[in-house]
């Protein structure tokens, strides 16, 4: 529920893609990649920014996204105190998954011992109930609720901050990618040490579960917890994440409650779908009555197009997997719902866009989101339905390719699926070999890591990233990204200006934005996306 939306976790799928497209990647086979001549030097260049990452950089084995070279400051979503570590991707356990990946390739056990100091702060950040919060301060709960009393209570749009709970989070695919790297690393050597860690993490997000199938957005429940924590959560991908993890713990571990959590994941999706001629759904939707609800204050109860889109996707997933036609029947009706909503050329307000984000329920009319004032305290979002001077920090329209859901069930109805390559039944699956160089589309807010599986490098790019290393061993970066140190809560007086849609608010506003003087610092996302590209270029792919 972060800065970009379109942010997803490890394996997530590109925006409105079929779960069948992330699993398709994450059960096939390594692409043979060959090697370039280069190898010597690109390993030397690997290891040596890894050397900075761990020794330099890492604290306690965790990361956040980005750090002035001076560490004078750091940022994962938010500006970090230096005792904290994120676990938002693209932060601790993506690391983690790189520095896996490298071991795959190279065999090297200074990759494993770098990827195991990354578990021990995964570990040491882990909830008791299993699960993970958006950051982690081994300063301790004091020091945590100081945080979200000044810096976290002042990002004015980043509501998820404002308060500080003693619980775990399935947003942005935090728990779910740590989950996800500890179990890989476990695979590996079995070590005892992990295995509980491991456990505790697949309870967590079994315990969690309601009995209709639907995942909270924060679990266990804590007094005072913000209205919309409980509410199934379709947004960011938590079901589908939660469901890819179960299937790694169900074929790699034998764990029979994995594949029955599994089923009951996917009886949500037809239970939450709205009736006709509004057969979508929303972002969240009541733990009890199903109803759609709303959750922050610029996300009002309404139905969603790109969940609906998402959603469509993964049923016709679904029907693949298991041919139950309780997943495919009233997918006409959401499909045609969405070509209702679609602008005309002349409405379209961001190119390329064609669809409404929030649409009202009954009317059928565009919600858009607005925001007057100048920082938290002030300042207030509403909604209306006049598209001038939408907020800019959250996506009012959206890019949804209906005519290729339309297509897919088209060609679903035309023939029975072929439920012997179905991932529900045992031995249908393979690990990934690597992981950081499958589909992924995440941003350290400085360097967006993905956006499409990432390719073997020729070798004059290979050259141009062994070069671009710098004497102390990172890639310098800009960073576009900054926020306001925090000075303490806004006046009651908005500042003069207009901060209608912009990315921050006045000198108080601690949400990050970009600055046109960036400084020259140090990105983990950079540091992903080139490890990940040198990796590729001396893979042999065996």
């Amino acid at each position: 529920m972060g800065f970009a939306s379109t942010r997803r976790g490890l394996l997530g799928a590109a925006s409105g893609a079929a779960l069948t497209g992330a699993c398709a990647s994450f059960f096939s086979a390594a692409t043979d990649t060959g090697s370039n001549g280069r190898r010597a030097s690109t390993l030397a260049a690997m290891r040596r920014a890894t050397a900075f990452m761990t020794e330099r950089v890492a604290y306690r084995g965790g990361y956040v996204w980005s750090y002035l070279p001076d560490f004078s400051r750091r940022w994962g979503e938010m500006e970090a105190y230096p005792t904290m570590i994120w676990l938002q991707p693209p932060g601790t356990a993506t690391v983690g998954h790189l520095y896996l990946d490298c071991y795959a390739v190279t065999g090297e056990a200074f990759y494993y011992r770098a990827a195991r100091q990354v578990a021990d702060g995964i570990i040491g950040a882990q909830h008791p109930s299993g699960g993970w919060n958006y950051l982690h301060d081994f300063a301790g709960e004091e020091s945590a609720r100081r945080w979200h009393e000044t810096i976290g209570k002042n990002g004015w749009r980043l509501e998820e901050f404002h308060h500080y709970y003693p619980n775990a989070t399935f947003d942005d695919a935090g728990t779910s990618e740590a989950s996800q790297f500890l179990l890989r690393l476990y695979l590996i050597r079995r070590e005892r040490a992990l295995r509980e860690p491991v456990e505790r993490s697949i309870r967590f997000v079994l315990n969690s579960q309601y009995a209709n199938g639907g995942w909270p957005q924060r679990y266990p429940r804590v007094a005072g917890e913000v209205h919309y924590a409980p509410y199934i959560t379709f947004n960011d991908d938590v079901a589908d994440e939660n469901i890819k993890f179960l299937l790694m713990v169900y074929h790699t571990l034998g764990d029979s409650r994995a594949l029955e959590a599994i089923r009951r994941a996917m009886d949500v999706f037809p239970l939450t779908q709205q009736p006709a001629p509004q057969a979508g759904w929303s972002l969240q939707h009541h733990h009890e009555t199903l109803a759609p609800m709303g959750a922050r204050s610029y996300e009002p109860e309404s139905l969603a197009s790109h969940t609906t889109a998402g959603n469509i996707a993964q049923m016709l997933d679904f029907y693949e997997w298991t041919g139950e036609e309780r997943f495919i029947a009233r997918i006409p009706e959401a499909l045609d719902w969405l070509d209702s909503l679609r602008l005309r050329e002349d409405q379209v307000r961001v190119r390329g866009r064609h669809y409404p984000t929030f649409i009202e329920i009954g009317t059928n009319r565009a919600r858009i989101n607005h925001r007057r004032g100048s920082n938290v305290v002030n300042g207030a979002y509403y909604w209306d339905y006049n598209p001038e001077r939408a907020i800019t920090h959250y996506g009012q329209w959206r890019a949804l390719d209906v005519a290729a859901l339309r297509a897919r069930y088209e060609q679903l109805r035309a023939a029975a699926p072929d439920l012997a390559g179905s991932p529900l039944v045992r031995g249908n699956f393979r690990m990934p070999r690597l992981f950081t160089t499958h589909t992924i589309s995440v941003s350290d807010l400085n360097s967006n890591v993905g956006a499409g599986d990432i390719a073997r490098p020729t070798p004059e790019r290979v050259d141009q990233l062994v070069a671009g290393l710098n004497a102390e061993g990172y890639w310098p970066t800009p960073l576009t990204a900054t926020s306001n140190p925090y000075i303490g809560d806004g006046p009651a007086v908005p500042a003069p200006g207009d901060f209608g849609m912009t990315l921050v608010g006045d000198a108080s506003d601690t949400s990050p934005h970009t600055t046109q003087n960036p400084v020259t610092g140090i990105s983990t996302g950079t540091f992903i996306q080139n490890m990940s590209a040198l990796l590729l270029s001396v893979d042999s792919g065996q």
